[in-house]
């Protein structure tokens, strides 16, 4: 099994955390992959420097400077403490942008409803098989949020799309090479929540299984809501395109929390 596991920013930024988490990851057996965000640490690196951060909905803006300043946070910074770190656990982990070795593919998302977000990127086309050429060469990718596009633009993409594209591509180059797709690939939010709560301000409340059937009526009842539906829309989409499940759990539980899968 290929296991491609998404931490958030939060947890990275929190020293104590950090280690505790990536000594769990480090001590997963078989082929895995990391993906990071970094958002907080971005937005003190944007203060320090006085660029102002600008926000819509939850989702940053991206103009030139903050381009400039998630690229050294996301692809420098934060990017190679996790790697070093990951070294000295006995993890070959190798740091990685979606622009290095052209793996991920994305375009400028266009101004829609007036709105724009400046240079973000949406995943148009990920090559699975060179991940797994890593892999393979006993090398764990740690991935940075940072796509490209065909024209060399940098561009700043959700961390969750990316983990989640990366098990897509994953479970497309495995069924390519005539493995069980379905059986073999694993996906796994970790954040700083239990899992999926029917209420986020009690940690015992815990759904431990959703299913389409129930996440609709979750939704409907309004206990799923606000930032968690896109996280699981994501795992949802991964399901659909040959992930076995997909997990949504604390970062010092990677076993435990939600699991998502088809009924």
């Amino acid at each position: 099994m290929i296991q491609v596991i998404k931490i958030g920013g939060g947890v990275l930024e929190n020293e104590a955390q950090r280690d505790a988490f990536l000594r769990q990851f480090a001590a997963i057996e078989g082929p895995k992959v990391l993906v990071h965000g970094g958002g907080r640490l971005a937005t003190t690196m944007a203060d320090r420097l006085g660029v102002e951060t600008h926000m819509i909905d939850g989702r940053r803006v991206t103009d030139k400077e903050t381009l400039d300043i998630v690229t050294m946070v996301y692809g420098g910074l934060v990017n190679k403490q996790v790697v070093a770190q990951l070294q000295t656990m006995g993890v070959n982990a190798i740091g990685m942008t979606g622009a290095d070795g052209g793996w991920m593919k994305a375009v400028k998302r266009p101004i829609k409803n007036g709105i724009d977000y400046g240079y973000v990127g949406d995943v148009v086309e990920v090559n699975g098989a060179h991940l797994r050429t890593l892999l393979d060469n006993g090398l764990t990718p740690v991935i940075a949020p940072i796509t490209f596009s065909a024209d060399g633009l940098l561009l700043n993409t959700n961390a969750d799309t990316v983990a989640s594209q990366t098990a897509i591509a994953m479970a497309e180059a495995m069924r390519r090479e005539g493995d069980e797709a379905r059986s073999n690939v694993q996906l796994t939010f970790c954040f700083e929540k239990a899992g999926v709560l029917s209420n986020p301000d009690d940690e015992s409340s815990l759904i431990a299984r959703i299913t389409p059937e129930t996440y609709t009526q979750l939704k409907a009842d309004g206990i799923i809501s606000g930032g968690m539906i896109p996280k699981i829309d994501n795992a949802f989409a991964a399901i659909e395109h040959g992930v076995q499940s997909v997990r949504i759990t604390h970062s010092n539980q990677i076993q435990g929390g939600t699991i998502i899968e088809q009924a």
